[in-house]
């Protein structure tokens, strides 16, 4: 359902798709192994946490500090991310490795 997102502009998302990206990794931080891919409310509508990771995947916004300690706390990955200009790019690149890796568990 990745067409409920919207595209990036030049690599550049617009900040609601940014929220949408916390939202996600707040979801899978709850995601039980039994369950189904959680979902984020988008635009009014349900959309899979895969699909905003894909999406931002080639965001080569800054991702703030909040989210970065997030991501880290989530996936306890300290070295995967440094500290050095850490965009949405490669925060949704490790979050979508993960994803993909407890589907496969």
């Amino acid at each position: 359902m990745t067409t409920v997102l919207p595209a990036l502009h030049e690599g550049h998302a617009p900040i609601f798709l940014h929220q949408a990206f916390d939202d996600a990794i707040h979801a899978y931080e709850e995601w039980a192994p039994d369950l189904a891919e959680p979902e984020v409310e988008f635009d009014g509508r349900a959309v899979g946490i895969s699909a905003v990771f894909g999406r931002m995947r080639d965001c080569t916004d800054l991702l703030p500090t909040r989210t970065l300690e997030t991501v880290r706390a989530v996936t306890q990955e300290d070295g995967a991310l440094s500290d050095q200009q850490v965009t949405y790019a490669d925060a949704a690149t490790l979050m979508r490795t993960l994803f993909v890796e407890r589907l496969r568990a």
